[in-house]
């Protein structure tokens, strides 16, 4: 069985970062660790949540595991807090993932719809940038990448643009830069994504879902670690991933309880165990 490390924060109630990735990656059949970088009482579209930084519990923490002997088959970082908790998972790269044995995927969460969180500044989003660099696959949105590469950011862009926009987040670093949110098409919306090494541009669409939720950013990154650690090339997994956010966004969209704060992942897990196995039975 594969091990994969998930480095973000707990969010207890909303259905986001380790609250999905732990339970959405361990039944894709993928033993997932996790290590956390704060706990909230809720996530942050929550009114009066609470926060407790948990920066200086990561060090003690990956020096258990170096004295355990604990290694891992891929690195999967989410919302990093600080200029600190950047620097320490870079330390994690280079200790728990020292060649190209170990998969490092990094979604850069700090940003959306054309703004930086309120906790982020432009000197954040260059730190991220330099951060892209030391893994194999980022996978930002628009947003983020128009901070990371100082582009402008349009909210619309073409498939010129995106491509253009692609080869700026290529030159980070990451073999592997793909763009989420892109919509190509009219009414339809998904990812595209390069290959550095081949130079081939590769990308995948769905139907437009008008609705919005906290957490399917961390759903669709933890569905694409799962496929990929289960053998899949990246752009099938990410498919696959693309597939089952926008069918789960369309579930819970029907949810008489409107559950405004999170998807119900739970009720399509099945669904995404079954589009694995089918992908790997062929």
């Amino acid at each position: 069985m594969k091990r994969v490390l998930s480095i973000q924060d707990i969010s207890c109630f909303g259905k986001c970062s380790t609250t999905i990735a732990l339970p959405v990656i361990s039944a894709m059949g993928v033993e997932t660790a996790i290590l956390p970088t704060a706990v909230l009482s809720t996530h942050t579209m929550f009114k009066n949540f609470t926060c407790a930084d948990l920066s200086d519990q990561i060090a003690p923490i990956t020096k258990h595991w170096q004295d355990e002997g604990i290694t891992f088959d891929g690195i999967y970082t989410g919302y990093l807090g600080s200029f600190e908790q950047i620097e320490m998972v870079e330390k994690i790269f280079d200790t728990f993932a020292p060649d190209d044995k170990t998969l490092k995927f990094v979604d850069p969460v700090m940003a959306d719809n054309g703004a930086l969180y309120p906790a982020f500044d432009l000197d954040y989003a260059k730190r991220n940038a330099e951060f892209c660099g030391h893994a194999d696959i980022i996978v930002p949105n628009i947003t983020e990448a128009c901070f990371m590469t100082d582009t402008p950011y349009k909210a619309d862009m073409n498939e010129a643009e995106v491509k253009a926009l692609l080869e700026k987040l290529g030159k980070l670093g990451a073999r592997i830069a793909v763009l989420t949110g892109v919509s190509l098409s009219d009414g339809m919306t998904g990812f595209m994504g390069l290959d550095t090494q081949t130079g081939e541009f590769l990308s995948h669409q769905n139907p437009r879902i008008d609705a919005s939720y906290h957490g399917t950013g961390d759903l669709f990154a933890s569905a694409c670690v799962g496929g990929i650690l289960n053998g899949l090339p990246w752009d099938q997994a990410m498919a696959i991933a693309s597939d089952y956010t926008a069918e789960t966004i369309a579930v819970t969209l029907k949810d008489p309880k409107k559950p405004w704060y999170g998807v119900n992942f739970e009720t399509t897990l099945p669904s995404l165990i079954a589009k694995l196995t089918v992908a790997k039975n062929i």
